[in-house]
């Protein structure tokens, strides 16, 4: 898979990304903001494994998101099942140093876009801690819309936290005007 955005690229993983993912991913600023399945430090094996699980999965769910061809972060879903096989959780992470310059947001657009087309969804949905408020302006330029506080449902390095529930339909007004 290959989306060229404006700012940024969305594509599937190579086994040559792996240097740049460990190097972008062994942050604990971004640690701080994503689950704890996200390990940290992040290593070049933890890079080898994640690509080999992803490039393994059909239908494939998790993509670079790249600067010059160069892997500066990830983005993908988590396809749900029984009840819920009609949603999808979004998840990304940039690397430090490309943090404010609407990369992230980009790719989100660009992503969403894709993941409408390419799974059977209706709804895709964030659920960014309440302090992440980049992640959450992310959101709200491409499109999703705030439903909901979930009050104290995650603990992240010792604190328990806030998240917030930010989703997009399928033909949501909002979604079309993001992407025209």
């Amino acid at each position: 898979m290959q989306l060229d955005l404006e700012r940024c690229a969305v594509r599937s993983f190579r086994d040559s990304d792996v240097d740049a993912l460990a190097r972008y991913a062994n942050n604990r600023q971004v640690w701080l903001q994503l689950r704890d399945r996200f390990p940290h430090p992040y290593t070049v094996e933890d890079a080898h494994e994640f690509i080999a699980f992803v490039r393994s999965t059909t239908p494939q769910t998790a993509f670079a998101v790249t600067v010059a061809d160069l892997p500066v972060g990830a983005i993908g879903v988590m396809l749900r099942d029984d009840v819920e096989r009609c949603s999808a959780e979004v998840g990304y992470w940039l690397g430090e140093p490309h943090w404010g310059r609407g990369i992230a947001s980009c790719a989100l657009v660009g992503f969403t876009h894709f993941a409408f087309v390419a799974y059977e969804v209706e709804r895709l949905y964030g659920v960014p801690f309440a302090s992440n408020i980049a992640s959450c302006r992310v959101l709200e330029k491409a499109g999703y819309v705030l439903e909901g506080r979930m009050r104290r449902s995650a603990i992240k390095d010792g604190v328990v936290q806030d998240q917030l529930l930010y989703a997009v339909l399928r033909g949501d007004e909002a979604l079309s005007t993001t992407l025209s």
